[in-house]
């Protein structure tokens, strides 16, 4: 792993409309490989340690906080921030307004999760910009894949999916129930949702045995993280069911390499297999004992993946 403590050479908040900055940084080599953090959530903000996977010497890495998170501006945590100009399209367009605003001809992607999402969208709407992408933790999400993370995986975690669906009034739909606390004009009944949602993603990824880093967040940090997720989430990310694996033909020529742990109880490796089926140029690595964080094996098949990339080689084969 490299450095994660390799401080930007450039930052700054870019203008992106609808009273909306996108606060930006960029690290590594001014003159190397341009690539793009692209992180989940959605509304987990950037963080200074993705840029261990990148070589400072070969890259010239750029990190960005999506709308409403981290240092960008308005802040979700705002009832006052207006969640009607916070969408995938939104986010897409930004992604680009940026790449426009950096002087970047061509990208590679990086990212996972909520972020697989937003790199697919992306990487389809403008496949010439994209120069190779990386995954870890495939989503895409489908309604399919948020029913399954916020209802039908509480088969295996019953006693704290109750006490999550208590935290909605037990409301048939769950998620849009969230959403609906998270633009509560009470703060008390925002922080109590917000925390209700939190205590669930830790349930899921309790088997992983790394902690609680959703009920880690505090404050303002999680109740903008949890407004964000349950905002996009509850309307299926403005995205037609299905669409980012059709159309994944789109990305034809692009590299990718897509990493997934076999035991993640959040995203199913399902999704990460059928977008391996519709991307030729994809290769998929199942890591047998990572669930949705990962682990060693996976920061290491990320790390070989970026290294290959600065060196204008292709993945290495041997990805199911």
């Amino acid at each position: 792993m490299y450095s994660d403590h390799i401080a930007p050479y450039d930052q700054g908040l870019l203008d992106v409309g609808d009273g909306n900055h996108v606060h930006w940084e960029v690290s590594g080599n001014p003159e190397g490989r341009a690539a793009l953090v692209v992180h989940g959530g959605p509304g987990s903000g950037s963080s200074p340690r993705s840029r261990r996977f990148f070589d400072p010497e070969a890259y010239r890495l750029v990190l960005f906080d999506q709308r409403g998170c981290g240092r960008s501006t308005p802040h979700a945590s705002d009832p006052a921030a207006d969640m009607g100009v916070n969408t995938t399209a939104h986010l897409v367009a930004d992604m680009e307004r940026l790449r426009e605003h950096l002087g970047i001809d061509r990208w590679l992607l990086y990212g996972g999760s909520w972020g697989s999402t937003l790199i697919l969208a992306y990487a389809e709407a403008y496949p010439e910009r994209v120069t190779e992408i990386v995954i870890a933790a495939v989503t895409t999400t489908r309604r399919s894949e948020t029913a399954w993370l916020y209802e039908g995986v509480g088969r295996f975690f019953p006693e704290a999916h109750e006490r999550f669906r208590a935290g909605a009034g037990h409301a048939e739909d769950l998620v849009g129930a969230y959403a609906a606390l998270m633009d509560h004009p009470d703060r008390a009944v925002r922080e109590r949702a917000a925390a209700d949602w939190c205590a669930w993603e830790d349930a899921v990824l309790s088997m992983e045995g790394q902690g609680t880093p959703y009920t880690d967040r505090v404050d303002d940090t999680r109740l903008g993280f949890v407004r964000i997720c349950a905002h996009y989430f509850a309307h299926g990310a403005w995205l037609e069911e299905g669409a980012l694996i059709r159309d994944a033909h789109r990305l034809a020529g692009i590299p990718g390499v897509l990493i997934h742990g076999r035991l993640d109880m959040g995203g199913p490796l399902g999704t990460a297999w059928e977008l391996s089926r519709a991307w030729p140029d994809a290769e998929l690595h199942v890591v047998e004992t990572a669930g949705h964080l990962g682990g060693k094996e996976t920061g290491e098949l990320i790390l070989a993946a970026l290294d290959r990339f600065a060196k204008g080689l292709p993945p290495a084969r041997g990805g199911r």
